[in-house]
Formats: structure tokens, sequence, C-alpha cells
């Protein structure tokens, strides 16, 4: 059996850089390591007479590490798999793998070569071959399922709304397809990006599955770059073992490294620590320690944005829609427009010089974006993941600059007051919160990528605005360069 999986592992390193149509259509093809534990997670009982799904085949690395553990353990002597996969130059390396098992296991194969979208959709409304009395024939689903973004007036949108599903991406169009493809009690193990566990654009593919499965399993790899090496794959992946129909209960929470495993961990958490009772937006938190969540420590961290009359906003200038209005240096007519480069600690630095433009002209066009200067908070968008914290956050105080509005570009989300600023106090209680390590560690358990969203803001938890202000009160009366430690320290004094 390891010499089977060998074996499709080279293929997989040939086949990978012939692939032609490979960025277009979203392929990763699977290791091997990855494919076995990936197959380890079904459960055994339920293995006899298997009917498998691998929605976006590829190669087949996913069906043959299930046909390994299936031979390798003797959990049954037969099986029915349906690989589908819309590549037809990968039809030959499909069947060639599949004739591997021929002496092991008296296997029913099903290659199909067809867009998996359209052939589910199909299946699904007109009840075809693969539905028995009009349910779905599946007992085991094992996907990798392609990257890439569905356009809002494209046929598969269409396609996939005619079945009560709407999403953004073909991973969750695979994932929520399969799910629908399921008997009841059926298993689902997939590894898809871990973008799904929060922000808007997943809502309602996280209600779908939510509603519709129970989540038994994630697995998260902590090297983003190491799991995919062979096909530089950046994005924070998680395996996702779901049950269709299942009764929802604790969850395994387990880490690696890489994909070697060789220092795996795992922890069980209540549903409850996963996602909260209470969350509209069913944000899925995987929590990787056993240490407790700043909201879990400190009760008194429970009020959104909202609820302290805060309100948060992506900056409005899109500067490539304003090109003829930027200005690399201040100028007569111009207002200042800040990039997150331009805010260090709480320090503004500006003018800078740098490749972006620092100002931009005032004129009826743009003065709808623009705010009266005050006090604010912005927060980076984006930061990689290699940065030390993945909030970024700074503050705007009115005397840094002499004019009367500003503009915020759109790689800021700014903490406002309907579009005015804030106290001074509370603007550097807010400041301090956000740089802390502990809010910090709290919001990678629900962010699995490197951007902070308005909607992510909204979501979190704050202290009281008067904890807030005794916090801004410290930083403004010490000096400026406060250390790491002692915001750590003053948060957890003033929590306790």
């Amino acid at each position: 059996m390891t010499q089977i999986l060998e074996s499709i592992d080279k293929v997989r390193l040939t086949v990978n850089p012939l692939l032609k149509r490979k960025s277009e259509l979203g392929q990763f093809f699977t290791p091997s390591s990855i494919a076995q534990f990936m197959a380890s997670l079904f459960a055994k009982e339920k293995m006899k007479n298997p009917r498998v799904l691998d929605a976006g085949a590829g190669i087949g690395s996913l069906t043959s590490a299930f046909l390994v553990q299936l031979i390798s353990e003797n959990l049954s002597r037969s099986a029915n798999v349906n690989l589908i996969e819309i590549d037809e130059y990968l039809e030959e390396q499909l069947t060639d793998i599949l004739s591997m098992f021929e002496d092991e296991i008296n296997i029913s194969a099903n290659i199909v070569i067809e867009d998996f979208i359209e052939w589910a959709v199909l299946n699904l409304l007109e009840e075809g071959t693969l539905l028995e009395n009009g349910k779905p024939g599946f007992t085991h689903a094992v996907l990798n399922p392609p990257y890439k973004k569905i356009k809002s007036d494209s046929r598969h949108r269409k396609l996939l709304r005619s079945v009560g599903i709407e999403t953004v991406n073909l991973y969750s169009a695979f994932v929520a397809l399969s799910i629908e493809l399921m008997e009841d009690n059926g298993e689902i193990v997939a590894i898809i990006p871990r973008s799904f566990c929060n922000g808007p654009y997943f809502r309602h593919f996280r209600q779908h599955l939510l509603g519709k499965t129970a989540v038994k399993h994630m697995h998260l790899f902590e090297s983003r770059d190491k799991a995919f090496k062979d096909d530089e794959v950046l994005q924070e992946n998680v395996i996702m073992k779901l049950e269709r129909g299942g009764k929802q209960g604790d969850v395994t929470i387990s880490i690696s490294t890489d994909d070697s495993f060789s220092d795996y961990n795992e922890y069980v958490y209540p549903f409850e620590k996963i996602v909260q009772p209470n969350d509209i937006e069913k944000f899925i938190h995987i929590n990787t320690s056993n240490e407790e969540t700043l909201i879990e420590r400190f009760p008194s961290v429970c009020y959104s944005l909202e609820e302290l009359d805060i309100e948060v906003s992506t900056g409005p200038v899109v500067d490539f829609r304003v090109r003829e209005n930027l200005r690399q240096m201040p100028e007569g007519g111009t207002v200042p427009l800040f990039y997150p480069n331009h805010f260090v600690g709480t320090q503004l630095e500006y003018p800078k010089e740098m490749k972006k433009p620092n100002a931009i002209v005032r004129n009826e066009k743009v003065e709808k974006w623009l705010y009266p200067n005050g006090y604010y908070v912005v927060v980076k968008r984006f930061s990689s993941k290699e940065e030390k914290r993945r909030i970024v956050a700074g503050v705007l105080t009115p005397d840094s600059v002499d004019y009367p509005v500003i503009g915020f570009e759109n790689g800021l989300n700014v903490l406002h007051f309907q579009k005015k600023g804030i106290s001074p106090e509370i603007a550097y209680g807010l400041y301090v919160y956000l740089n802390s390590t502990q809010v910090d560690k709290y919001f990678r358990i629900f962010n699995g990528h490197t951007q902070v969203n308005a909607t992510d803001l909204r979501t979190m938890k704050f202290p009281s605005l008067e904890i807030l202000e005794e916090l801004g009160e410290w930083v403004i009366s010490n000096s400026d360069n406060i250390e790491q430690e002692e915001i750590d320290g003053k948060l957890e004094e003033l929590l306790k």
C-alpha cells in the first residue's frame, strides 16, 4: 500500500508542471501525507461497502488514500468510487491509478470528466442516477476543491442558486454541493482555505454548513507555506470532518506545523466555544491551545463597538479610482491622504517619502469621502502572517496635521463617531487594547486570513468605555515609547 501512495506522489510531481489550465481551474493536488491523514479521520465502523464522492478528483490522491485505508485495515472488501474531474488531461491518470487497486479490492469506479457544479446540480434537480428514491446516495465525500472566485453574474452562480446555495468561491460551492449529495449521517472530509470561518462573504456558506452538518474535527497547519510547498500555496488551510445531519457535540481541534504531522497535537472543545451561541454571523473560532481566550478570562470584555457608540468604516478613498486627484506631496488645494505606512505606533509620519502619494486634491468629487480633522484610531486591513501582530493599530491626533479635513485610503479601517473624531482618551484606550498581545491571540482564533475587515472589528468584544478611558489616560500620561509588556500588563491590571 505504501508503494501505491509513493507512486501517486511521483505522478503528482510529474503532472503538476504540465497542467496548462492549473491557474484557470484553481487546481492544487494533495500530497499523500495529507491524503492519508484525511482518510484516517473517517469513522472506521462506517466504512463497509462505502459509496465515495471525490469532487475535483485531480489525479485521485484522496480516493487512493481512502482505498488504502479500507484495504490496510480490512474494513471492506468492496467500494463504489465516483471521481468527478473537469480536466480531460487527467482521465488517463485517474484510470491508471485506480487500476493499481484491482487485485486488492473490488472497485466499482465511475470517472466523470465534467464540471462538478453542473454535474451535481443536474443530479440534485433531476434526481439523476446517483439518487435513490429522491435521496442522495453517498456515504463518504473526500475533497480538496479548487480555489477560485465565482463571479456574481456567472453560470456557476445561477446554477448554485437553483439549489439554494449562495457562495462566492469554488471551494465553498464544492463543499456545499457535497453536503447536499450525502445521505444522512454520511461523512465529509475536506481541506479548504480557512477564510470561510469569518467575514460577510461566506456568511451564507457558514449557515448552510452549520445548519446541515455537525462539525466533528478541524485540523490546522501552523506553517502556511509548508503543507502545499510544491504548489506555493500561501493560503491558511483547514481540514474539516463533517457529518450530514449528525448530532453536534464536542469538536476536536488539532494542529501540526506541516504535512509531516510529526508534532501533532489535539484538543477537545464544546461546540459553544467554536461557534458562539448568540453570534448571528456564525463565525467559527479555532483555538489551537488550551489557554482561555481573552473574553473567557475577563467577563468585563463584553461590549461591541456599536454598544460603545463607536463606528468603524473602511477607508473610503480607493486611490486608483481618483488617480488624477492624487499628489506625491502636499501642495495648494490638497489635503492629507493617509495610508497604513503613515502610522507607526502612536506617531504619524507625514508627509513621508514613499511610492504612495501623500495628498489628494480637495474638490467636489472627493469631498464626500473626507473626514473632519480629529482623533481617530486606524487599523491596517492587510498584514503578513509573519508580522508579530495580526491587528496593527495607530492613532491620528488633530494637531499632527494642520488641515481642516483629511482622507483615509482603502487599506485602513477607521474607528470614529458619526464620521467625526472621538475623545483622545477613548482613542488611545482603543489603540492600547487593539495592540495588546491578548487581543491578538483572541483575534487569530476566528480570523484565518491576513486581512482585518471592518466586520471583524464590529464582531469583536471590547472593555467598557470607563476602562478604555483609563487606558487612554495612562498612555497620554506616559512616554510615547511604551513597551509591549507594559501594554499587556496594564490591560491585565484594569480588566481583573
